[in-house]
C-alpha cells in the first residue's frame, strides 16, 4: 500500500476525510460516497477516530478495507491523550498487520473533558512512537493555520508545530477560510527551518449551523458574509453555492503552491465532485 508520503510530489494531490457511521443507514451512505467519490481517483482518503479515541474498531475496519478493495490509501486517524504507550503500541501492530501504512498522529481530547492522563499530552510524543515502529509508516500530523485553539500564543505554537512536522511527512490542516492564513502558516514554519509539506483542509460549508459550531471549537474564523448567503438559501442551492466556494479556496490555495487540497466531506459526496469538477485534477 502506497505511502502518502510518496506521493507528495510535482502533482497536486485530492484527497478526502471521513468520519465512522454510527448506524447501519449511515454505514450505507458512507459506502456509497466512497463508490462515487472513488471515480474521481483520489490520491489518498482518511479516516477518523472520536475522541479519546473512541471507536478505534471502526475507524480501524474502514480503513482496512479501503486499502483492501479500493485503489488509493487510507490513513487511520490515531490519538494518544488518555492513552498508554502499550495501549498505542497495541492499534499501530493491528493495523502494519493490516497492510495499512498511514498514520495521521493526533493528541486528541481526553474524554468527556476529563483531565489529561495517559502516558502522553502532545501529539509530538505519538510521533516519536510511530516513528519507532518497526513498519515504516507514513506519518501525518494535524496543523491549524489560525494557531491551535489552546495555544497561548502564536510564537510557541509555531515553534511547536515545526519541531513536531520536523519528525513527521507531512501536515493537514484544521478547515479554515482565508487563503491568507495558509500562506503565512507556510511562511512562518519555513522561517523557522520546516520545509515538510502541508496540505491545506477545505470544508465545503454544506449544513452553516454545524460547521459554525464546528469552528468555534476549532478556532477558525468564519466569513459571516458567506455563511449568511449560505444560510438564506435551500438544498440544493445551498450545496452548489457552498461547493463554488470551496473550490475558489481551493484554487487559490494551488495557486499558492499547496502540495494537494484535502476535502472534508461529511460523509456525502455531493460537494466535494462539485469542488473537484472546478479544480485541474484528472476527470
Amino acid at each position: 500500500m502506497a505511502r502518502i508520503a510518496d506521493l507528495l510530489g510535482d502533482q497536486p494531490t485530492l484527497s478526502f476525510e471521513f468520519f465512522p457511521p454510527a448506524d447501519d443507514v449511515a454505514a450505507k451512505q458512507l459506502a456509497e460516497t466512497l463508490d462515487e467519490l472513488s471515480g474521481l481517483a483520489p490520491s489518498f482518503v482518511s479516516v477518523t477516530c472520536g475522541v479519546g479515541g473512541d471507536g478505534h474498531d471502526r475507524t480501524r475496519d474502514i480503513v482496512t478495507g479501503i486499502c483492501q478493495d479500493r485503489p488509493f490509501p487510507a490513513m487511520a486517524h490515531l490519538t494518544c491523550v488518555g492513552h498508554t504507550k502499550q495501549g498505542v503500541a497495541a492499534p499501530l501492530d493491528d493495523y502494519a498487520a493490516s497492510g495499512v501504512r498511514n498514520i495521521l498522529a493526533l493528541a486528541g481530547d481526553p474524554p468527556d473533558g476529563s483531565a489529561i492522563s495517559g502516558d502522553f499530552r502532545y501529539a509530538s510524543e505519538l510521533v516519536e512512537v510511530v516513528r519507532d515502529h518497526p513498519v515504516n509508516f507514513s506519518i501525518g500530523v494535524a496543523a491549524h493555520p489560525e494557531v491551535h485553539p489552546r495555544s497561548t500564543d502564536r510564537t510557541s505554537d509555531r515553534r511547536h508545530l515545526a519541531a513536531k512536522l520536523n519528525q513527521a511527512d507531512f501536515a493537514i490542516t484544521q478547515f479554515f477560510f482565508d487563503p491568507v492564513d495558509y500562506t503565512r502558516l507556510c511562511n512562518e514554519l519555513a522561517d523557522l527551518g520546516c520545509h515538510r509539506p502541508v496540505i491545506p483542509g477545505v470544508m465545503p460549508v454544506i449544513w452553516p449551523k454545524s460547521i459554525r459550531r464546528f469552528a468555534n471549537m476549532n478556532g477558525s474564523t468564519v466569513p459571516e458574509a458567506l455563511f449568511a448567503r449560505l444560510e438564506s438559501l435551500s438544498s440544493p442551492g445551498r450545496i452548489a453555492a457552498a461547493a463554488d466556494a470551496a473550490a475558489e479556496l481551493s484554487q487559490q490555495l494551488l495557486d499558492a503552491s499547496a502540495p494537494g487540497i484535502h476535502l472534508y466531506t461529511l460523509n456525502r459526496s455531493d460537494a466535494s465532485l462539485a469542488v473537484a469538477k472546478n479544480l485541474p485534477f484528472p476527470k
